[in-house]
């Protein structure tokens, strides 16, 4: 296993399916506190870089659980395919990468509209016990990830996006001014917060064009399937984090409001509790602060299940 140092953590690389994977480690041989295993968003330079503002403040508080913080395949150091990719492949990838790597329970703690990796990880853990609980935060509408989307429609969709088309709009989407528009547009409740250190971040994790895969089998829409049954089998304590701006980038969710979303989730997980605080839709990152203290007492439960 090849170890790159950095300042903060470990940067690590493990083999899956022949593709390299990365992922980041901190505290890996601390004791105090359950570990969290945190699940990316998918986007223009997005990656586990994601969650690095997360994890500084969560130890500037004091807390020493370990955070073990993955690529996903196609996304920052891993590998990037030119492949479609499906929630099941991420989630194949991260039950591998609990079973080999960490080895013990964890927390997920996923961002966004990848609660379907999430949901799929949970069915393939089911037997092991790994999954002790997991905080959503500003996970998508109920309604597009309870209705089955067509496959040929993600395929066609899919095949728009693997053209010289879909290069150069990827082209155009990592540029400085859109992803600044899209984040104030979409992400972000105050236009502020969307400062220099997200647009570097999100730059320089588009600088490699194959990082587009990831962002066009998100944009394709695999992830929009019909999870209604295996949600309602989801028997492990979940925290439901929603901003209180909470949007939609999809037309069916775009009316639907905060209060009505974390209702939904509270009526469909059979273990579930939700709370609104201050934001949008990226609250790890635009408002961690407020973000960590939402989850910690939830955290600290799931270490005496």
């Amino acid at each position: 296993m090849q170890t790159v140092l950095t300042e903060n953590t470990q940067t690590q690389f493990y083999t899956w399916k022949n593709y390299r994977c990365a992922y980041e480690v901190y505290n890996p041989s601390s004791n105090d506190g359950i570990p969290l295993l945190l699940i990316h968003p998918i986007g223009v330079g997005l990656s586990g870089n994601f969650w690095q503002r997360f994890c500084r403040q969560w130890y500037a508080t004091g807390k020493r659980n370990p955070i073990y913080n993955p690529d996903l395949l196609g996304c920052g150091e891993s590998d990037m395919p030119r492949v479609a990719y499906h929630p099941s492949d991420w989630a194949k990838q991260l039950h591998y990468f609990l079973q080999n790597v960490v080895k013990k329970p964890v927390v997920l703690v996923v961002q966004g509209a990848l609660f379907p990796v999430a949901v799929e990880l949970v069915q393939l853990a089911k037997e092991s016990n790994l999954i002790r609980g997991l905080v959503l935060a500003g996970p998508p509408a109920l309604r597009l990830i309870n209705t089955n989307t067509p496959e040929r429609r993600h395929k066609i969709n899919w095949n728009i996006f693997d053209s010289p088309v879909g290069r150069a709009f990827f082209e155009y989407a990592r540029s400085r001014k859109f992803l600044r528009n899209f984040s104030i547009r979409q992400l972000f409740a105050e236009d502020e917060k969307v400062d220099t250190e997200w647009l570097d971040m999100l730059k320089a994790g588009a600088k490699n064009a194959a990082s587009r895969h990831a962002v066009f089998s998100f944009l394709a829409g695999f992830w929009r399937q019909d999870y209604q049954d295996a949600i309602a089998q989801i028997t492990q304590p979940t925290l439901v984090v929603m901003g209180e701006t909470a949007s939609s980038i999809s037309r069916s969710g775009k009316k639907e409001t905060p209060d009505e979303r974390l209702a939904d989730y509270l009526s469909s997980l059979p273990s579930c509790r939700g709370m609104k605080i201050k934001g949008r839709n990226v609250l790890p990152y635009e408002e961690t602060t407020e973000f960590i203290n939402a989850i910690t007492p939830f955290i600290n439960e799931m270490a005496s299940v």
